[in-house]
């Protein structure tokens, strides 16, 4: 089993991503009769804002994204042709709409981009990993994602969403973009999801259960407002960590998701977040208010990124604990010997120090220059080869990775 998370970062995270993902295409594993790319064994897909455009582009098309997005999106001015799509009268209009913000643009965009395909349409192409895309509900500060459970506590379709309502949401940077939003239909649903009692004893299992909770009453949440799914998890990993939890462990949360036993359960977790732009640390006058978000954006939400890998490190020795110490019995999802490898692939482990300071002053938007986007893309697939944990993974594989 194969798990990618693609972090947040506007364009600059898209780049990198599609480099690890294009690194992944090129590394052939031994088959019996042959050999198959390991991006061919990927089963689930997880982005975040700029990583989850990139993610979703390769659930809808598949290896058809090679080079497709690079074409369609990375070295296209897709910021530029969002302003003047912006200034067409009739979007001027209906800019004036109380129900009609900036974000809607941005999803009429990438409704293009996506050729209108919705989340139903990719159970159409079996073999096509499933997709997780998250954005942060304003009000609770945590995260929404766009899977089958979280629509069914607000009784509502994910089949219908277009992917590119969901890139939209998980895009939505406050100020800069409005919030996107969904109506809550629980109060006249006619079968009601059942919420378990919030009292486990993890901490996380509780909140992401009292959260959850909150769905249940359209009285007193008609409207879910969503912007920017970084804010509440720019990996978009803690609510899989926690889901895992909350079910009761690794074995039963795999168990919904293949019958199939497991030899290697591989997390590969791709950080694209950049530096703040100033080091305010080294002046002694009061940072200005540009410093100041600048700080807390990419200041504050890279320890929040760091303690959520380090969550995964515990949480994925836990689950080795757990699969060496019991056994799943007859419909055990794990073999017997079963693997658990968890790779990191960070921008700030790009080789070269000159190199590593450029791209992490990359700045996050929706277009950057087309030589920018072949460093990413380069990068993405030799810090990716460089991870000591890949390298083991290759060599219990017996796989060949892509030529540098």
């Amino acid at each position: 089993m194969l798990v990618v998370s693609l972090s947040g970062g506007g364009a600059r995270a898209a780049a990198f991503g599609y480099g690890v993902l294009d690194a992944l295409r090129q590394t052939r594993v031994p088959q019996p009769g042959g050999s198959i790319s390991l991006l061919d064994e990927l089963d689930v897909i997880s982005g975040v804002s700029g990583g989850s455009i990139v993610a979703a582009y390769y659930a809808a098309f598949g290896q058809d994204a090679f080079p497709a997005f690079e074409q369609q999106f990375l070295r296209k001015d897709f910021q530029d042709n969002l302003i003047s799509y912006a200034l067409k009268p009739a979007n001027l209009y209906d800019l004036t709409s109380p129900w009609f913000g900036r974000s809607h643009l941005l999803e009429r965009r990438l409704f293009e981009l996506f050729k209108g395909k919705t989340f139903g349409d990719l159970g159409q192409h079996p073999g096509q990993p499933s997709l997780l895309i998250s954005a942060t509900d304003l009000s609770l500060g945590a995260s929404f994602e766009f899977t089958w459970r979280q629509f069914s506590l607000i009784c509502s379709d994910l089949d219908s969403v277009p992917l590119s309502f969901a890139v939209a949401a998980s895009s939505a940077v406050p100020i800069a973009l409005s919030p996107l939003t969904l109506k809550n239909y629980s109060s006249s649903c006619a079968q009601p999801v059942d919420v378990a009692a919030s009292n486990a004893s993890a901490y996380r299992v509780r909140l992401l259960l009292e959260s959850q909770r909150t769905y249940l009453n359209a009285s007193e949440r008609p409207y879910i407002h969503l912007v920017d799914g970084g804010l509440a998890d720019n990996l978009g990993l803690r609510s899989l960590l926690d889901r895992s939890q909350a079910e009761g462990g690794l074995r039963r949360a795999v168990r919904r998701m293949t019958d199939a036993p497991i030899q290697k359960m591989v997390i590969i977790a791709v950080n694209a977040e950049r530096d703040p732009t100033d080091r305010i640390d080294t002046q002694s006058e009061v940072p200005g208010t540009l410093q100041v978000v600048d700080a807390l954006l990419f200041g504050t939400g890279a320890r929040a990124t760091q303690e959520t890998l380090e969550l995964l490190r515990d949480t994925a020795q836990n689950w080795r604990r757990e699969l060496r110490n019991s056994s799943g019995g007859a419909n055990d999802p794990f073999a017997p010997d079963a693997q658990i490898h968890v790779v990191n692939v960070n921008l700030r482990d790009a080789p070269e120090l000159a190199e590593r300071q450029f791209l992490l002053k990359i700045p996050t938007a929706f277009s950057i220059p087309a030589a920018d986007v072949s460093r990413l893309i380069d990068a993405g697939g030799r810090v990716l080869r460089n991870s000591p944990e890949f390298q083991a993974l290759m060599k219990s594989l017996g796989a060949v990775p892509a030529a540098p």
